[in-house]
């Protein structure tokens, strides 16, 4: 089954202790289809300038994404840099540029209208519930959001998470949003919005999955090299959806395999720039990876 992701295209310049990398091919949809890709059909709303080179479509496309929903508009593309300090565990924004994306307004093709399973990426929360206007009875929506939406438009991100079946957010924005420290009790108000399933990120500490009363708690691979962590969330998002698209049904068992899946391709991310870490697996790098993941929670 494919799923629909519906996000951002940009250019990232990253500067970690690892080094700087300039006008890298990043964003939200980006990292989330690189990821996604390797189990399913990927299709993309986004918008670019009129300056997004055809090597960044090529790219895309030769990875069997779907770009027929792809807008191009006059204009420059979005860009964003950062740097990371210390454990890198938080990105210090120098520069955003939304250009474009600033008046994106997701349109969606007709023929994405029956994608069963649908990605709300970081976008505003209007414009992700103006998305699920626009599709047809999906099997599965998961929605991401971001701390700036949470303290401008916190009641607008409550309805939206109302409207889908996962939310899917970091510790941190799972705390603004809910005015809860505990992750435990924070997950049980995200719930009682009206969401299904709730999934927080810990970042290198691993995820948690909440179904209901159930808990689902995966920790994090301790990594050796990791270089940089931009679009490790939208990366885990792509494996997690991607598998679920793969398997084609929504269970606990299914959303627990869906939660190791995100975490090995979120690994595989933060070892290198922007998506060289996802560019080029093989299935066979996948499997072995979650392997590594299972060691962790098998007795």
């Amino acid at each position: 089954m494919s799923v629909l992701v519906v996000g951002s295209i940009a250019f990232d310049t990253v500067e970690t202790p690892h080094g700087r990398r300039e006008e890298m091919l990043g964003g939200s949809a980006t990292h989330f289809s690189c990821a996604a890709r390797y189990f399913t059909q990927v299709r993309v709303v986004a918008v670019v300038g009129t300056d997004f080179p055809a090597a960044g479509r090529e790219f895309l496309e030769s990875r069997g994404v779907d770009l027929e929903g792809l807008q191009v508009r006059e204009g420059k593309t979005f860009r964003w840099e950062a740097a990371y300090h210390g454990d890198m565990a938080q990105a210090e924004t120098l520069a955003t540029h939304l250009n474009v994306f600033k008046d994106f307004s997701p349109t969606i093709p007709e023929s994405y209208k029956d994608s069963p399973f649908v990605f709300l990426a970081n976008i505003h929360p209007d414009l992700q519930a103006d998305v699920l206007r626009q599709v047809e009875k999906p099997v599965l929506v998961a929605a991401d959001t971001m701390n700036h939406w949470i303290v401008d438009k916190k009641e607008a991100v409550k309805s939206l998470l109302a409207s889908t079946d996962v939310a899917i957010l970091n510790d941190a924005e799972a705390r603004m949003l809910t005015d809860e420290h505990n992750l435990t009790l924070a997950a049980q108000k995200i719930w009682s919005y009206g969401t299904k399933y709730v999934v927080i990120k810990k970042g290198e500490h691993g995820a948690v999955l909440f179904c209901g009363e159930v808990c689902f708690a995966l920790p994090g691979l301790l990594l050796l090299d990791v270089r940089d962590p931009t679009g490790a969330g939208d990366t885990f998002a792509g494996g997690f959806m991607g598998r679920l698209a793969e398997m084609g049904e929504v269970s606990e068992a299914t959303l627990r395999e869906a939660v190791l899946y995100g975490s090995a391709m979120a690994s595989f991310n933060v070892q290198a720039f922007g998506v060289e870490g996802t560019a080029n697996l093989t299935r066979e790098d996948i499997d072995r990876r979650l392997e590594e993941f299972k060691s962790l929670i098998r007795l």
